[in-house]
């Protein structure tokens, strides 16, 4: 590099605040401002540089979302108005929708096995309130988790004129319809608020308090998609309970998940009362398991969204690589790819957890008896903990994607007791093979499903 190079690269840096007066932004220069002045000061800043090539404005602009998760009761109660106020958090916007004289407008998205049961109290819901609506019934399945879909469902906003400010899109479905309508409303006019509504365990615990959107592209999962929270996310427990049993346990895969990686009490939970949450479907109406039988539903929902939010929060789009909520994820993204439609997410992922429960133990991190003690919670749960396209070369194709994608490393999510986690970067192929080997020779699958371990 020559010395006049080295020159041209010496910069004087300014820095300025952005500061509106009577309606127009200025910039600023100086550490202090006269707020007396200004109707405004953002938070964000302009650097300015000079160099003897020309000049560099670098912008520093905080972005802050704000958006709310919560629980009700008798969501498609007419009289229940958190479906179409519920995401509106300024108190006085409130009282101006509630005054005005005009019809709300609502586009909704609904997947079409929710619509068979739930479309007639949705329209009974909406005319009962007198909202002028759309209802979008789709077959929201992995399979047609695609950008086609998406399209679709842009066509119909676009033609209902729909009010990007103050007219969420609504989706209601599993997390396959969340994540898909997400990704429309974050490219409608470039971003459109929406509300979610799920309607199974796994999106009532994962994919409704996150910012994820995306389709499946390339043969891939989820490799479209944008980081964009919903205004709101609305979870009434009551859905759960038209869901088959096997979607109750598919749901509690990413809550066993949460429980590995963070939180003893709540692995002792499903442990203990997995069976009867199970049994129950989390519905407080079991006069089998009464009241005692609520309090663990409530507490296990409660805790596994509050792991879950302690993550997200922080790290909404993903700045760090380290995450724990990735624990499941390494090699169930290609193998529940590869054998569609056979295998749930949730499935999907805990036969991923089952494999690293025996790298963790490979490494000396889980004593044998836990080892044993989480395989049997998985079982319980009614999960798989082994699948034969799980090959060696399909984990080997996993961890060169994630080395590629991360950053150089293959960032692995452990467990390190019961409760606890560490992130591991690259573990030795040696370790992930002898891992691999156990857990193949004791995890065989008996023709009724069950586990010989």
């Amino acid at each position: 590099m020559g010395k006049a190079q080295h020159q041209d690269d010496t910069a004087k840096e300014t820095e300025y605040s952005l500061v509106r007066v009577k309606g127009t932004w200025r910039c600023r220069g100086g550490k202090k401002i006269n707020k007396g002045t200004a109707d405004c000061v953002s938070a964000a800043k302009v650097y300015e540089s000079t160099t003897e090539r020309g000049m560099t404005w670098t912008v520093v602009s905080p972005i802050v979302f704000t958006y709310k998760v919560t629980e009700t009761r008798g969501l498609l109660d007419p009289s229940n108005d958190t479906l179409l106020l519920g995401h509106v958090t300024d108190p006085q916007q409130l009282e101006d929708i509630k005054k005005a004289n005009k019809p709300i407008r609502r586009f909704v998205v609904v997947d079409q096995e929710v619509f068979k049961i739930y479309g007639p109290k949705l329209t009974e819901y909406f005319e009962a309130n007198g909202v002028i609506f759309k209802v979008m019934a789709l077959p929201t399945t992995e399979e047609n988790k695609s950008m086609e879909m998406a399209l679709k469902i842009l066509h119909e906003v676009n033609n209902f004129s729909l009010d990007r400010r103050t007219e969420p899109i609504i989706a209601i479905g599993g997390g396959v319809c969340l994540d898909i309508v997400g990704l429309a409303a974050s490219l409608y006019r470039r971003r459109t608020p929406y509300v979610r509504v799920p309607t199974t365990l796994l999106s009532y615990i994962d994919a409704s308090v996150g910012a994820k959107t995306g389709v499946n592209f390339a043969n891939c999962k989820n490799k479209l998609g944008a980081y964009i929270p919903p205004a709101a996310a609305f979870l009434d427990l009551s859905f759960i309970q038209s869901v088959p049993r096997r979607q109750i346990s598919n749901g509690l895969a990413e809550m066993l998940k949460m429980a590995l990686m963070k939180h003893r009490g709540l692995f002792e939970l499903l442990e203990k009362h997995g069976c009867m949450l199970l049994d129950t479907k989390f519905q407080a109406e079991s006069s089998l398991y009464g009241h005692s039988g609520v309090q663990v539903a409530s507490q296990a929902t409660r805790t596994a969204i509050v792991t879950m939010l302690e993550e997200l929060a922080p790290n909404l789009w993903e700045d760090d690589l380290n995450r724990l909520v990735d624990f499941g994820h390494l090699l169930s993204p290609a193998l529940e790819m590869k054998v569609l439609p056979s295998l749930l997410h949730g499935e999907a992922v805990n036969i991923d957890m089952s494999y690293m429960v025996y790298v963790s133990h490979e490494l000396g991190l889980l004593t044998e008896e836990e080892k044993q003690r989480i395989i049997r919670c998985m079982v319980g749960l009614e999960l798989p903990v082994w699948h034969e396209a799980c090959t060696l070369e399909l984990i080997q194709k996993s961890l060169q994607d994630r080395l590629k994608h991360s950053g150089g490393l293959v960032r692995m999510p452990l467990p390190v007791g019961l409760g606890q986690a560490e992130i591991f970067n690259n573990t030795p192929y040696e370790v992930l093979h002898r891992a691999f080997v156990h857990w193949c020779d004791e995890l065989n699958i008996s023709s009724d499903g069950s586990c010989e371990s």
